[in-house]
């Protein structure tokens, strides 16, 4: 048997970091984002007498004997807990590959862990909802692997669309926005999607940041909460498509977003986020957490190209702005019979 899955990556509007716990459970937190045209893949093929993965996209390849020799070691740990978390009898074979390029700031890695689950539940035969296999997904970063991070990436890849997310002691609230998919198209026309060609992987930012919120310091709490805070209106202006309003409160996010760590805007950022103000841009900010990954640009449509040309220029790369309604997908081939 075969199984094929596939997960959309997201942008984030407003509220990114307060959906991970340390903040989310003291204060709670708020975000708003929505599923977008790039993905992950994920391929399985049961059989043969080892457990082969790959992610191909990131030429990395692993050969275990049995799944009692599982290894967290750095190579392909995600694969391997998510085998861990939901195993399978017998060989197997399981291919990944994402759209964008990795540390997009785009959330892969909690696309990636939807994709993985979903297609092992189903060689399983075990069914999970998608709210279901987004918590699944978190659980496989911080509590198989003990990976700090939030919900958000998770519950974009499982549901697809826009939706605004609260998260606190609760669990999570889930609200879908009412944004048709031609308003969609349409802020894709106002949508520039720039890959700064640096990685944001950056846990020295991550840890400054939390350890400065557990002291208690007031600059970096107050940014968590104005970008929390920050959400709701972003809701609002998505819904209402006025996309002059989502720029200004998408700058406002990216200012609120800067005072975390000095190192949330690199030089890089800097210089693509000047040239495409100076080119026409109402507003941006980094994707994920910044500090490298990527920019959402908003614009008018008639300044699209030269706020594109201006982003080259300064050494960045334009990424396809689509949105995802899907969601999740799987799909299962059997073998063909003589």
């Amino acid at each position: 048997m075969s199984v094929h899955t596939r997960a959309p990556l997201r942008i984030d509007f407003a509220g990114g970091w307060s959906d991970v716990p340390e903040f989310a459970e003291r204060q709670g937190g708020v975000v708003v984002n929505a599923a977008i045209g790039l993905a992950v893949h994920v391929d399985f093929l049961t059989g043969g007498g080892t457990i082969r993965l790959h992610a191909e996209d990131r030429r990395e390849h692993v050969t275990i004997q049995s799944a009692g020799a599982i290894v967290y070691d750095g190579a392909l740990d995600l694969h391997k807990a998510a085998l861990n978390m939901l195993p399978v009898t017998g060989g197997i074979e399981i291919l990944s590959r994402a759209d964008a390029p990795s540390g997009s700031g785009l959330g892969g890695s909690g696309a990636l862990d939807v994709a993985l689950l979903a297609g092992l539940a189903r060689l399983r035969g075990e069914a999970y909802d998608r709210e279901e296999l987004a918590e699944l997904g978190f659980q496989l970063e911080t509590g198989e692997l003990k990976l700090a991070g939030g919900r958000q990436d998770q519950y974009a890849a499982a549901l697809g669309g826009f939706h605004e997310f609260t998260f606190g002691t609760d669990g999570v609230g889930v609200r879908a926005l009412d944004v048709s998919p031609e308003v969609a198209g349409d802020l894709a026309q106002h949508v520039v999607l720039a890959y700064t060609g640096e990685s944001h992987f950056s846990p020295d930012t991550h840890q400054r940041v939390w350890d400065a919120f557990a002291r208690g310091e007031p600059s970096v709490s107050e940014a968590l909460r104005s970008m929390r805070d920050l959400a709701r209106p972003v809701a609002d202006a998505l819904e209402a498509a006025d996309w002059r309003t989502l720029a200004t409160l998408v700058d406002a996010n990216w200012e609120a977003q800067q005072r975390l760590d000095a190192t949330i805007s690199t030089p890089k950022i800097g210089r693509i986020e000047r040239a495409a103000r100076d080119a026409g841009a109402w507003g941006l900010k980094a994707t994920g957490a910044g500090a490298g990954g990527c920019l959402i640009i908003v614009g008018p449509p008639r300044r699209c190209k030269a706020i594109v040309d201006a982003v080259r220029a300064a050494g960045g790369e334009q990424l396809p702005a689509a949105f995802d309604f899907a969601g999740i997908t799987v799909r299962e081939e059997l073998p063909d019979l003589p």
